[in-house]
């Protein structure tokens, strides 16, 4: 794959392409993107107009209120907007030869009053080609740089890839999202919910689109809802007690379902249920970080397809350690986070070979993983290697962590989850799946 373009290069490609002619409206971070048009030169051959509607008073006069200032519905306001103005405008005189674009975004960066990650909204409207209807795309990007600085120069260069992208990639949408994280990497921004509409997204399934951007490492994790279809994970998880099954699910087996509603049944008295959720996680990695390469899209999204058949909303990420996923979900929700699995794969976290890479080995890897507000459920099941069936209290560890199992146990951090005695599959309890509301979080 070649080399990206450095950006600035892109900004200029852009600036000289008499055929495309739009406008940059920004919300919060400064007009970072903006910025990268006019310092190259020949912007003028571009941006018909940039605009920074930051005082939310001035900004709900141009676009009409909005539930949240940071927001999707946001963005949308501003696309509407600022496109029907272009082409109202100067659709008459140029509409034949000019392909038009209104960029937008709407981010919150870190700062004194907010010292959390960045987040944030962009999206652009654009004619592929002129007198074209346009087609869209939105993305939900979250900036994590430690400074404020960094967040607004990793917004800039994102919006120019995006604009970039829509002007010179939408003939191939694989290579369009790809170059969506040129000069950037998954430690400064991550992009975990695209939604995209129009004739250059006619036959692209978004729900492919959303895992490429984890293919591509662009996030490091998508979520998928109880009808299948892509979500923004915030939307889903924000302040929600959780529920977390891990597994392939190749297939969705009915004893997976027993042991969530076992837990979900045995701990609703920790949990706030009105608060609660439940949810599957697929890991396309294995614990040693190898790709699991029969994890193809089609293959994926068949595992979605069957989770949402039994009204569970999947996470896919390239996270396989639950240490790693629990640092994750602490982004969205403070409160209890209970990780469901079976006794024999909880048993496998006390082999060091797993851990080999970590310090403090397997009491480094329990110690990142057993935060306040987080539990362990371990449900009865048969070890492989033995075909002895394993509970909470019998595990299989080596002499050393005889005592820190007993510690975790004792203290409630592993809690041992008990098997129905006639062994059927119990319905789903009230709270076990929660409806994903309509509006946006924070």
């Amino acid at each position: 794959m070649p080399d990206a373009l450095p950006t600035g290069q892109k900004a200029l490609q852009v600036n000289l392409d008499r055929s495309r002619y739009g406008t940059i409206a920004e919300i919060g971070a400064g007009q970072e993107v903006a910025g990268w048009f006019f310092r190259v030169g020949g912007a003028a051959g571009t941006v018909a107009k940039s605009i920074s509607a930051y005082d939310m008073t001035v900004s709900n006069a141009i676009y009409g209120t909005s539930p949240r200032y940071v927001s999707r519905e946001r963005v949308r306001q501003m696309l509407d907007r600022e496109y029907a103005s272009l082409i109202e405008s100067l659709g008459p005189t140029r509409g034949d030869t000019t392909a038009f674009f209104a960029f937008a975004d709407s981010v919150a960066t870190r700062s004194y009053s907010r010292p959390e990650d960045g987040a944030g909204w962009l999206g652009s409207r654009f004619q592929h080609q002129a007198g074209a209807e346009p087609s869209q795309i939105v993305l939900h990007v979250r900036l994590l740089d430690p400074e404020t600085v960094l967040q607004q120069q990793a917004l800039g260069l994102l919006g120019v890839n995006l604009i970039y992208a829509t002007s010179f990639l939408h003939g191939d949408v694989d290579a369009f999202v790809a170059s969506l994280g040129d000069h950037l990497n998954r430690e400064r921004v991550e992009l975990d919910f695209l939604e995209v509409s129009g004739p250059v997204f006619a036959r692209v399934d978004p729900r492919h689109l959303s895992l490429s951007l984890l293919q591509n490492r662009l996030a490091r994790a998508v979520m998928f809802g109880t009808d299948g279809r892509p979500v923004e994970p915030s939307l889903v998880l924000y302040k929600r007690s959780l529920y977390v099954l891990p597994g392939a699910f190749r297939p969705v087996l009915g004893a997976d379902i027993e042991m969530l509603a076992a837990a979900v049944d045995q701990l609703r008295d920790d949990v706030d249920l009105e608060r609660s959720m439940s949810l599957a996680q697929i890991a396309t990695v294995d614990p040693h970080g190898t790709v699991d390469v029969a994890a193809d899209a089609a293959d994926l999204l068949a595992r979605v397809d069957a989770l949402a058949a039994v009204d569970l909303p999947t996470l896919v990420t390239d996270i396989a350690e639950l240490y790693r996923l629990a640092n994750y979900l602490g982004r969205y929700t403070p409160n209890r986070v209970v990780f469901v699995t079976g006794a024999a794969s909880f048993a496998e976290v006390f082999r060091d070979k797993r851990f080999e890479t970590l310090d403090g080995g397997v009491f480094e890897a329990l110690g990142r993983l057993f935060k306040r507000w987080v539990r362990v459920a371990l449900y009865p099941s048969r070890d492989q290697r033995t075909g002895k069936m394993l509970t909470a209290h019998t595990l299989p560890v080596g002499r050393e962590y005889r005592y820190l199992l007993q510690h975790l146990l004792n203290g409630g951090f592993v809690c041992a989850v008990r098997a129905s005695a006639d062994g059927q599959i119990r319905p789903k309890p009230d709270g076990s799946a929660a409806r994903i509301p309509e509006q946006s979080a924070p």
